[in-house]
């Protein structure tokens, strides 16, 4: 493998191996850090505020349930605990996957890039 790497470094522009050390693979904080790049940054930070706010919400579910009397009120708190239980981890869940689908996309373009470099040195 890195004798592979070794040779399309070797056939590759001095930009191209500039972009090529770019795609190479990202830690998890990297991983989030891409998340605020781009067309959709706004909608990560629209949704990691919403997950604060669902958070807050949830704790004050569970701090009711402890003061209701009633086993409706109760069934309502737990009802709404769990909601937003559910609510986080969706958000959570669409993060993680953004996140696979930047890595994704990050492999595509080294595959294409490397596809590239050896189909012109093929054609030299």
């Amino acid at each position: 493998m890195k004798d592979i790497d070794k040779l399309i470094r070797e056939t590759l522009s001095e930009e191209e191996a500039k972009f090529y050390n770019d795609l190479e693979e990202q830690h998890l904080f990297g991983k989030v850090k891409s998340l605020y790049k781009g067309k959709n940054a706004w909608l990560t930070v629209v949704m990691h505020v919403m997950n604060i706010i669902v958070f807050g919400l949830m704790i004050y579910c569970l701090i009711q349930t402890f003061d209701v009397e009633e086993t409706n009120d109760l069934l309502l708190w737990v009802s709404g605990f769990f909601f937003c239980f559910i609510t986080m981890s969706m958000l959570k869940l669409y993060s993680w996957m953004a996140m696979d689908k930047n890595t994704i996309l990050r492999e595509m373009k080294r595959l294409e890039l490397q596809v590239s470099s050896l189909s012109a040195k093929i054609s030299e």
